[in-house]
């Protein structure tokens, strides 16, 4: 079954250089060069993938990657010319899975796709094994939170949380674990399968993300907890 990706710059140069490189892969995908056709094109497309450029002359990535995040759940990427950590804490807050600064090599950007298509397949509503599941927990109930691993449900007081596969996975990490402090190092490498650098604020923008669907108050959060220096913990 074909994989199909959506990519959306102005500049055509580099949109047609990222289609060159994922189409070589066995990819299929489609370019656009404005935010108003994406934001037309994902109401009536299904994609696996979105990479947007932030800086585009109408509609910004921001706002795709929100209106993308209303109703779906598949990764997506935002491209930026900006180095500024602002701009990737406002993505990755808005539901992006990953932030690639320009100019970047193809060959890193191929990878990062890679990466996030493995991570969307192993932790979509089927993407388990038996094998992977057998002997594990299958699903926690406390304090009013059930996560269920299989039917990748997340419910807080009855009403249910519209998770990305991303914020699944973090706060059943953060379950599985739970009465212990996770470190963000080890949050990251356990979820996004990759070695953590310095002063990645990625896994803080997801928390504060989760913590926003949770309706948890920023200074006494209730279920996920800052410890201050060391990391996470839902106790």
């Amino acid at each position: 079954m074909s994989t199909n990706i959506l990519v959306v710059d102005d500049e055509k140069e580099i949109a047609d250089l990222v289609k060159l490189y994922l189409t070589n892969e066995g990819y299929t995908v489609t370019v656009l060069h404005s935010g108003k056709e994406a934001l037309e094109n994902i109401t009536v497309k299904q994609y696996d993938l979105a990479i947007l450029d932030i800086m585009l002359p109408d509609v910004s990535g921001f706002t795709i990657c929100q209106k993308i995040r209303e109703t779906h759940h598949y990764p997506v990427i935002m491209l930026t010319a900006k180095v500024e950590d602002m701009d990737k804490i406002n993505g990755l807050t808005l539901g992006a899975d990953d932030y690639i600064t320009k100019p970047f090599n193809p060959l890193e950007m191929v990878a990062r796709t890679k990466a996030q298509l493995r991570r969307y397949k192993r932790y979509n509503v089927n993407g388990s094994t038996e094998e992977e599941d057998s002997g594990r927990v299958k699903e926690y109930d406390f304090a009013g939170l059930t996560i269920n691993k299989d039917t990748r449900k997340c419910t807080l007081n009855g009403k249910q949380l519209t998770l990305t596969p991303i914020e699944f996975s973090i706060l059943w990490y953060l379950c599985e674990n739970r009465g212990k402090v996770v470190s963000s190092e080890a949050l990251f490498e356990a979820v996004w399968g990759e070695k953590y650098i310095d002063n990645n604020n990625t896994v803080m923008a997801h928390i504060g993300r989760l913590r926003e669907k949770m309706n948890e108050p920023s200074r006494k959060p209730r279920y996920i907890k800052t410890v201050w220096g060391v990391g996470y913990t839902i106790e």
